[in-house]
């Protein structure tokens, strides 16, 4: 894991996981706040789908999950 995921990341996974996940929240509400809010214009649908593209929901919800996971299973420091 330490090979694939940033050190800095890596010492402050559950903090990453966080942030991941409030952010993927935020970009998810703000692309459909913009798609209902514009009527579906053709504007909005494009404003929508960036915020949408740039939550990329899905991907950073799991990755924001993935770094939780890996947190968890961490043994305890003594």
């Amino acid at each position: 894991m330490r090979r694939i995921i940033w050190p800095f990341e890596y010492r402050h996974l559950r903090a990453f996981g966080r942030v991941r996940t409030a952010a993927g929240i935020v970009l998810v509400g703000l692309g459909v706040v913009t798609l209902v809010g514009g009527s579906f214009a053709a504007v909005a649908i494009a404003w929508g789908i960036v915020f949408l593209a740039a939550a990329a929901a899905a991907a950073n919800l799991a990755w924001a999950a993935w770094l939780m996971a890996i947190a968890r299973s961490a043994s305890a420091r003594t």
